[in-house]
């Protein structure tokens, strides 16, 4: 099928940019890093009962494992994680605006380590895309009643929570290079490993709550992290999977990064927050940048 992994990016998108909000509205409830394994926890499960009822298991060489467990390791546990503290220090906004980084950082690595070269009308592309995006990003940055503070530490730490996502990317694209697998089963192997590795830190670290006891006190908490761990880690980062095996890193990445466009009116509907002129003006501009890739 033409297209499917620029397809697949824009679906993964569609998806992460739904389950953001599911996951506000959780962490608000159990805090971020109770959600953060419990929605691995959640895409485990489902993952693994949708490759055993669909027969998807299969015997993967050791080399495209490892790279897989890699891939999972440093994007879920080194990238979020490095995310997850910048947003809580500098805000969602200076945050987003250094992951806008990721599709460049991609790009250059997959350039050097894969050997992938972008065309002229890709780069211009993804130039108007990333541009558009920065215009949605930096709405009301302005404002002089912002409690937003942006520090050398927070940007750092952002910065390394780009190159982690940008590297399980890559690395994730170096698996599939070696060889066919299912998208679902690759999913599986890297959100599992990632969860055997993850839970048992976070309980030696007492950062990790009974979750039967937790959620049987808070319904809505367990309804929010179920369906935010669909959305994300299950179907999400498996159409991210699908997307890196049919298109280069670089253009994958990129149509990946609009999650803050395809927000709006998630954010009008949800939050009713008002959309600025600057955001549609973004808007169009990251969908110009989206029709090149597309069209080119």
């Amino acid at each position: 099928m033409p297209l499917i992994g620029e397809i697949a990016s824009l679906i993964t998108a569609m998806l992460w940019s739904s389950s953001s909000i599911v996951f506000t509205e959780a962490s608000r409830r159990i805090g971020s890093q109770q959600i953060n394994v419990d929605r691995l926890i959640v895409a485990s499960i489902c993952l693994f009962i949708t490759i055993m009822s669909a027969g998807w298991i299969q015997v993967v060489p050791g080399r495209q494992m490892w790279l897989l467990i890699i891939s999972g390791l440093i994007g879920l546990i080194f990238g979020d994680g490095f995310l997850f503290k910048a947003l809580h220090m500098i805000g969602a906004r200076y945050g987003m605006l250094v992951m806008s980084l990721v599709p460049a950082i991609s790009a250059i690595l997959a350039f050097i380590i894969l050997g992938e070269t972008l065309s002229f009308t890709v780069i211009l592309g993804m130039a108007i895309t990333l541009t558009g995006i920065l215009f949605v990003v930096l709405k009301g940055s302005a404002d002089g009643n912002s409690k937003e503070t942006v520090t050398k530490l927070g940007l750092f730490y952002a910065f390394l929570g780009a190159l982690g996502q940008a590297a399980g990317l890559l690395f994730a694209k170096a698996a599939f290079s070696l060889g066919e697998i299912n998208g679902f089963y690759a999913a599986f192997i890297r959100v599992f490993t990632t969860v055997l590795l993850f839970l048992p830190a976070m309980i030696m670290l007492k950062r990790y709550r009974n979750p039967f006891k937790l959620y049987q006190d808070d319904r809505r908490s367990l309804l929010l992290t179920i369906a935010g761990g669909m959305l994300g880690p299950y179907i999400g980062i498996t159409f991210s999977l699908i997307a890196v095996k049919n298109t280069s890193v670089g253009i994958a990445s990129t149509l990946m990064a609009t999650v803050p466009v395809l927000m709006l009116p998630l954010l009008r509907v949800v939050y009713k927050e008002k959309i600025t002129l600057r955001a549609l003006v973004g808007a169009l501009l990251a969908v110009s940048g989206v029709a090149i890739l597309f069209l080119r």
